[in-house]
């Protein structure tokens, strides 16, 4: 039997574009998280402070974007070291923190839709300029933030969790100063509840998406875009290969997918022809770089003989 294993790009180098936008973002944000927290309390605005609320929830989430971007750099510089027990680096942290932000947002969505509904039926409160103002200041900072993520966000889980937190956020400015603008001029109280009933219900599906894609990978299951069926068949129809079993494909983390399978060849078959074919075939019809396989002669026993 022989293996062969081919890598592409590390994770760890698209970290390192990624890692300059998210702390910007981050320092701004946590910034203006003070300024607005500071305001609500000198104004006694509950819409200020509850936005501040989620500002904080935003600084969090890109704290830990940033730290898991940092520690997945880190661990893989020792990915070669054999007494390092994580042989596939933590580049799963970059998951798992894209699944915290995704139940962060999550909680706060559903917050926001209560909180609204709540204040439907309670006294308007009276939003003056200081809240404009601040508000204003907030939709510049989160366009700033938006607009250093939004590329990283296509590439990266885990910056997408972070982009989402700001362009929620975002959404959330321009509906403040929206409902502010409604309420001061038309006396429409119920304007400020239901922009933020809106925002809320806007976020949830995102949301999921997010969470959903982030806990397929944390299972190990297939990529969406890859049919296992036409992978299998594909392999088996590499010239010299009669059989293909324990086909196994999953994502490790963005821009990071992974293949292994059995191929099972007649003896005196060329293996060294198979591992090419097998390789090209993975690279260039499905995107995966990294691919471990196992040839087996026909007549070799035993690798049949797993029971999960």
């Amino acid at each position: 039997m022989s293996g062969e294993h081919s890598h592409g790009p590390s994770p760890a180098r698209a970290g390192e574009r990624h890692r300059t936008s998210l702390m910007i973002s981050f320092l701004l944000i946590a910034a203006f998280f003070v300024v607005e927290a500071i305001a609500g309390f000198l104004t006694g605005s509950l819409a200020l402070l509850s936005d501040a609320g989620h500002m904080l929830t935003d600084v969090i989430g890109l704290g830990m974007a940033l730290a898991a971007i940092q520690l997945a750099s880190r661990f893989s510089l020792r990915d070669d070291r054999p007494d390092d027990g994580h042989t596939f680096g933590v580049y799963r942290l970059e998951i798992l923190a894209a699944f915290v932000n995704a139940l962060l947002l999550f909680g706060v969505a559903i917050w926001v839709v209560f909180e609204a509904v709540r204040r439907l039926f309670d006294e308007p409160e009276v939003i003056g300029v200081p809240m404009l103002v601040v508000a204003v200041l907030g939709l510049i900072v989160n366009l700033i933030a938006f607009a250093l993520l939004r590329q990283g966000s296509k590439q990266s889980m885990n910056v997408e969790g972070a982009y989402l937190e700001v362009l929620a956020d975002t959404v959330g400015s321009i509906g403040v100063i929206v409902a502010a603008a409604l309420v001061e001029g038309f006396g429409w109280s119920w304007a400020d509840p239901l922009m933020a009933m809106l925002i809320g219900l806007w976020i949830l599906p995102r949301t999921w998406q997010l969470g959903r894609r982030a806990v397929r990978v944390l299972l190990q299951a297939a990529p969406d875009h890859i049919d296992l069926s036409a992978l299998a068949n594909d392999l088996a129809n590499i010239e010299s290969v009669c059989d293909v079993h324990d086909l196994h494909v999953w994502t490790l983390t963005s821009e990071m997918e992974a293949a292994s399978a059995h191929l099972v060849v007649p003896p005196g078959a060329d293996q060294h022809a198979v591992l090419d074919r097998a390789r090209e075939l993975l690279s260039a019809s499905y995107g995966i770089d990294h691919g471990t396989f196992q040839v087996e002669p026909d007549d070799h026993e035993g690798c049949r003989d797993l029971t999960w």
